[in-house]
């Protein structure tokens, strides 16, 4: 049997990237080691705040050369990528690149894209994998074909674009909700790759202009406007469309429907579980330095806990934290339930609970104004199965065939 060449797994890229995260983790363990060591040399109260300045003699100095070796090397390495990149394809042709690099930026994409990594994802539209030209729009070759009725379709936190073709659960097939709406109601599916580890409020407002110049720019009039959302998908839409109503795109008034899929309108338990983990942490000295492992979760995996959609400057220009007007909004829930609950509260998803997925929340005034008509729960399955299962797409298309 011949046996096929390996592919290749890095990029310059990706080296340089994986390189930068890695110096950066070995000088952040190296600061959690010497306040540890701080607060054991101290004999710090257990109880109380740890000591926040350096250590002193032999042991100050170790760390500090620790760190400074540590700078050093990761200088070096940034340099010999950056030489190597000539030399090395500098885009990645495989699906577990895309899959791992989305994973990553999905936990720590805030400070990826702080300190300038070039793992960051920056955002684009795209099909097949493709990104669209800022100065054509015309499809990439291969592409899907482009009339006035678009669907965009965005994925959620730690995803990309690529895997909203999802496999089946027996594994028999894979399904994409956007080619099966190009295919069955003439749509043109386009896809939503981002960071998201950025805070959803700034992954909001580049999405506003990313639709914005995508609408200005299309070969032909666009009559509709389809969003749907998967988890945080859909709140990144939602944002979107506020922060289009303050910069008043011309964008939002094309768009007719808004669909959610195991969106965490009103949080996500997981998240506050994590916060409730650093304050645990936090209490004493001696546990303190490990509570930053906890916290080093990127800024949109916290916007998780409450849903937050929109930043300090936004909410000072306007009032609307819901649902945009005029658009018919649609929410699905999923879960695990096998069956029809007989009264009883139903589980969730395992990362959504059900309410949170169709806006309902314990004070009503806070619950999103989806009509029950507009809402769908799936019984027996997960998170993940909502980008594959039949019960689901038939929904969408029931909610889009009108």
């Amino acid at each position: 049997m011949t046996r096929k060449p390996a592919a290749k797994l890095a990029t310059a890229d990706q080296l340089r990237g994986a390189s930068k995260g890695i110096i950066d983790a070995v000088a952040g363990i190296t600061n959690i080691v010497e306040q540890m060591h701080r607060t054991v040399l101290g004999l710090t109260p257990i109880v109380g705040k740890a000591p926040t300045d350096r250590t002193s003699g032999i042991p100050g100095f170790v760390y500090s050369s620790v760190r400074g070796v540590t700078n050093v090397v990761g200088a070096g390495l940034d340099v010999a990528f950056s030489q190597l990149a000539p030399y090395l394809k500098n885009k990645s042709e495989f699906p577990q690149h895309e899959a791992m690099t989305a994973a990553l930026n999905g936990v720590f994409g805030d400070y990826l894209a702080a300190t300038n990594n070039p793992l960051a994802i920056p955002m684009q539209l795209r099909q097949q994998g493709r990104a669209f030209s800022s100065k054509n729009v015309s499809p990439p070759k291969g592409g899907l074909h482009r009339n006035g009725k678009l669907v965009v379709l965005v994925h959620g936190l730690c995803m990309n674009d690529l895997q909203w073709n999802h496999e089946l659960r027996d594994h028999s097939a894979s399904h994409d909700h956007g080619a099966a709406l190009a295919r069955d109601l003439g749509y043109t599916a386009i896809y939503l790759h981002y960071n998201s580890g950025l805070h959803i409020a700034t992954n909001g407002e580049e999405f506003a202009q990313v639709l914005e110049n995508l609408v200005q720019q299309w070969p032909v009039p666009i009559t509709e406007v389809v969003i749907i959302g998967h988890s945080m998908g859909g709140l990144v839409a939602r944002s979107a469309c506020t922060h289009a109503k303050v910069a008043k795109h011309v964008w939002l008034k094309r768009v007719k429907k808004l669909i959610f899929l195991g969106t965490p309108h009103h949080g996500a338990p997981l998240e506050r579980a994590g916060n409730w983990l650093d304050i645990l942490l936090d209490i004493s000295p001696y546990s303190a330095p490990f509570s930053k492992l906890g916290k080093v979760r990127s800024a949109g995996i916290k916007d998780l806990r409450h849903g937050s959609i929109l930043d300090a400057k936004t909410l000072a220009n306007t009032t609307s934290q819901t649902l945009p007007k005029g658009v018919k909004c649609f929410a699905i829930a999923a879960t695990k339930q096998t069956k029809i609950g007989t009264g009883k509260r139903l589980p969730g998803d395992g990362l959504v609970s059900v309410n949170s997925a169709l806006g309902v929340h314990k004070d009503a005034a806070l619950s999103l104004p989806i009509p029950a008509s507009r809402q769908h729960i799936c019984y027996g399955l997960d998170h993940f199965d909502l980008l594959s299962s039949g019960d689901v797409y038939d929904q969408i298309y029931k909610w889009l065939d009108k």
